[in-house]
């Protein structure tokens, strides 16, 4: 059955839809994104992706798109039109096409902003057999651009991260710069040492987490100690338990790093009782 997807103002069945081969998100990669996940045909945490999307498009300069102020309207839409119980929203702004290839941005004045949306369905999206038994991680180099704070479509090199890691039979990389852990190839990275979460701070080194934040909110709420900086591969491998943060995977525990076990090589209690609430929570305030 075909999707039914969101382009410049239309609803499309995904087979015609289409996007101008001079967009510069295929040229240049310029453009931001954004991916809301959905529980019981509910959207999670939207409010964050919607203040992030904003923030991305500031600092790169780039027009918010006309419907903007429409997006929630166009989420739940889509929701309703492909009958989405479990899965995720994918969002995409480009700065749009000139007609032709240029290094020099086109004036926003004449050349619109490219929005598209679609939706990916997941069934028991929750319930991932991942979080029963954690994942296994290899570590990276971190060699990507220096402005890892906004959300850019630019993914290349933490796609060939994930297959290095497929490639290793694990489940994901984190990266590593000056012997220190940034992020994962699509989530935040923490540790737990004697009952204190470990996550590093906010810069432009990091994504700014949107599942991030809502889950070390919890997590001081749960009376749980938490520390923001950076930590070290070495100090990665000693940990008690470790796990990521993303909107997709929700909290999902790690439990081994190049070949290392932490723990008993199974999910933390830590973890596992942060998943429970960060789903709990977000299901009451989901929209």
């Amino acid at each position: 059955m075909s999707r039914t997807v969101y382009v410049n103002g239309d609803y499309l069945p995904e087979d015609e839809a289409k996007v101008s081969i001079f967009d510069r998100s295929f040229l240049m990669a310029d453009g931001v994104y954004e991916v809301t996940s959905v529980l019981e045909g509910k959207l999670i945490d939207f409010d964050g992706h919607l203040a992030r999307l904003e923030r991305s498009l500031a600092e790169l300069d780039m027009q918010k798109p006309e419907a903007f102020d429409d997006l929630l309207d166009i989420h739940r839409e889509l929701v309703r039109r492909n009958d989405l119980v479990d899965g995720m929203i994918y969002l995409q702004v480009s700065r749009g096409s000139a007609g032709d290839r240029d290094f020099v941005f086109p004036d926003p004045e004449e050349v619109k902003p490219t929005l598209v949306l679609f939706t990916q369905s997941k069934p028991g999206l929750a319930d991932s057999p991942a979080a029963k038994t954690g994942i296994k991680i290899i570590s990276i180099e971190d060699i990507r651009w220096g402005r890892r704070d906004i959300k850019t479509v630019q993914l290349l090199y933490p796609s060939m991260g994930k297959m290095m890691a497929k490639k290793a039979g694990c489940d994901d990389a984190w990266m590593v710069k000056d012997g220190f852990v940034t992020e994962g190839t699509s989530n935040n990275a923490y540790i737990v040492k004697n009952g204190k979460i470990i996550t590093r701070h906010l810069s432009n080194d990091i994504l700014h987490g949107i599942t991030r934040a809502a889950v070390l909110r919890f997590a001081r709420e749960a009376q749980m100690e938490v520390e923001e900086r950076s930590f070290t591969l070495d100090e990665a491998k000693e940990a008690d338990e470790g796990f990521v943060t993303s909107a997709s995977a929700f909290v999902l525990p790690v439990v081994e790093i190049d070949g290392t076990t932490l723990g008993d090589g199974k999910p933390g209690p830590v973890a596992r009782r942060l998943r429970e609430i960060y789903l709990d929570e977000s299901l009451k305030s989901a929209i």
